[in-house]
């Protein structure tokens, strides 16, 4: 009998550990239904979104202040929409602010830094950031570093 009490007793401990586990890698990917938080849509524009995906952070100062909610083509301007949901603790954010696509570390996921801006004008719910510096693309760099040291080579001869 006491055998019989000590599996169970394991048992249980060894599912509490995996739905332990499980929970943390929900929480970790951002699927778990979490905080209710009040929210607000901002979109941004951007030339480029290369690596940006949808459930991505929204950063200000370091700190995350929201979600990328949806990523889409803009028919008319043929650039990439952003729509982000911001939490409404941070609703003093002025139209001039910048918005930028930026890379955690040299090669980590990117993620939407926003930089205050000075207006005095806010943006509301559905407002746009139009100041937006595109996601860097390593192999561009790489690309164009190439390109400028053969150039260099051509003029030396």
């Amino acid at each position: 009998m006491q055998n019989r009490t000590m599996e169970i007793g394991v048992g249980l401990f060894l599912l509490a550990g995996l739905l332990a586990l499980l929970l943390l890698a929900l929480r970790v990917s951002g699927l778990a239904p979490g905080n209710n938080v009040d929210t607000y849509k901002v979109y941004a524009h951007f030339d480029n979104i290369a690596g940006l995906t949808v459930r991505a952070k929204v950063t200000m100062a370091g700190v995350n202040i929201g979600r990328v909610t949806a990523i889409d083509l803009d028919r008319d301007s043929y650039t990439g929409r952003v729509t982000m949901e911001l939490d409404s603790a941070v609703d003093n954010l002025p139209v001039d602010s910048t918005a930028s696509i930026l890379t955690a570390g040299l090669l980590g996921e990117k993620y939407v830094g926003i930089s205050v801006g000075g207006d005095e004008e806010l943006l509301a719910d559905g407002g746009t950031i139009h100041d937006t510096q595109s996601s860097l693309v390593l192999e561009d760099l790489i690309g164009k570093f190439l390109l400028n040291s053969v150039n260099k080579d051509q003029e030396s001869q």
